[in-house]
């Protein structure tokens, strides 16, 4: 069959022959058309398949099951997999089936529909592992493939707890060296083409960076981090890095992202940019979590600090992050909330900002401004009076 020289002779699994049969299967078929009739036994992990070739998403994960099944059969795994079609015809059945290293599930609609509602299967592709005791059966292991690869084998919710589990120790505080490296890559690269070991980076606070190409987001937070990354690094000489985590869509992508930055990068075909998206559960980008020397998540909210405090923040502690709000507080106090300046005609209020350029020194400022009501003007407060920047009120 294709991809794999495995020869089906039995299909073995505890009561599966009663699973099936039930629903009206005698027998499965093989994509050369070999009948094979099936066997209850305890030898082997079954999982229904359902899937179609007008399904792009089917298609799509299709060859990436082909290339599981085939690396656990090669270790001695004993899995099988039987296919049941959700397609409209015989022709697309047998077409889509052709790629397929595993058994199926004769074609007929009546029967797919009577075993996709007696599994309770709502959409695909789908991939339903029977429990041990042939009765029962696990949630859909599709996203947990998807997650874990070959990891995930053998799809149960046991296995899906034990893999949370490893998740939430690497996320909660281990070694910088096991979240970025993997067996055949201990380093992480650079725009020109340097390998930088991972061990270098112990001892220093790590920003993970996701983001991508093609985001616009990503590129107005970019250009924020490179601000802040060069003050911390070459100007304060802080021990602080970043580890760019990709999810461009191909390489080409990856390299004009990565053109752009001072930083270093997971490489883009390495599975650890996945695992740390997953890990970190991250939902959006750009997106930042940063790490700390001890190897423990500081926060996973550092786009926010960056946008709103830039390299103030470092090292993005909750203390320092306390520290720099009652500072702020400190200078607010200390200015008046009305200002009258010759320079402008209209009244300027206090006002706080993530960021503008001031209308008198044309500089860009931060926080603290005195803006106008009526029309778009802003004034530093050292360009109204003389004035104690809040850096300087920071223990």
């Amino acid at each position: 069959m294709a991809g794999s020289d495995y020869h089906h002779e039995h299909v073995e699994k505890h009561d599966c022959k009663t699973i099936l049969g039930f629903e009206g299967v005698e027998c499965l078929i093989s994509a050369e058309g070999k009948v094979v009739h099936l066997t209850p036994s305890d030898a082997k992990t079954i999982c229904l398949f359902f899937s179609a070739n007008w399904c792009r998403p089917c298609k799509a994960f299709t060859p990436n099951l082909v290339q599981l099944y085939n690396s656990l059969k090669k270790a001695g795994e004993k899995l099988e997999i039987i296919f049941i079609s959700f397609d409209r015809d015989e022709n697309s059945f047998k077409e889509h089936f052709g790629s397929m290293p595993w058994l199926a599930v004769p074609f007929d609609v009546n029967l797919h529909k009577r075993i996709s509602h007696h599994f309770n299967v709502h959409h695909i592709p789908s991939l339903i592992p029977l429990c041990s005791d042939g009765k029962s059966i696990e949630e859909n292991a599709v996203d947990l493939i998807e997650d874990y690869g070959a990891d995930a084998f053998p799809f149960t919710r046991k296995r899906k707890e034990e893999l949370k589990v490893m998740d939430d120790a690497k996320r909660q505080g281990g070694k910088v060296e096991e979240l970025l490296t993997c067996e055949g890559r201990n380093y992480a690269i650079s725009k020109d083409g340097r390998k930088v070991l991972v061990s270098e980076l112990t001892g220093k606070t790590v920003g993970l960076y996701f983001g991508a190409y093609w985001c616009p987001p990503s590129h107005i937070f970019t250009s924020q981090l490179i601000e802040a990354y060069n003050e911390l690094v070459f100007t304060q000489k802080e021990p602080f890095e970043l580890i760019f985590i990709s999810t461009d869509r191909d390489q080409d992508e990856f390299n004009s992202s990565l053109s752009t930055m001072p930083w270093l990068a997971i490489p883009y075909q390495d599975k650890t940019r996945q695992d740390l998206r997953r890990i970190f559960e991250i939902k959006g980008i750009p997106s930042l979590v940063v790490v700390g020397a001890d190897g423990k998540t500081i926060t996973t909210n550092g786009r926010a600090l960056v946008s709103t405090y830039g390299s103030m923040a470092f090292p993005f502690t909750e203390t320092r992050i306390a520290a720099i709000e009652a500072a702020l507080n400190k200078e607010g106090d200390s200015l008046p909330q009305v200002v009258q300046d010759h320079k402008h005609e209209h009244e300027l209020k206090l006002d706080m900002a993530k960021a503008y350029v001031c209308d008198a020194c044309k500089k860009q400022g931060r926080f603290w401004a005195f803006s106008c009501d009526v029309c778009d003007y802003d004034l530093h407060p050292s360009c109204v009076e003389s004035f104690v920047a809040v850096e300087d009120l920071l223990p």
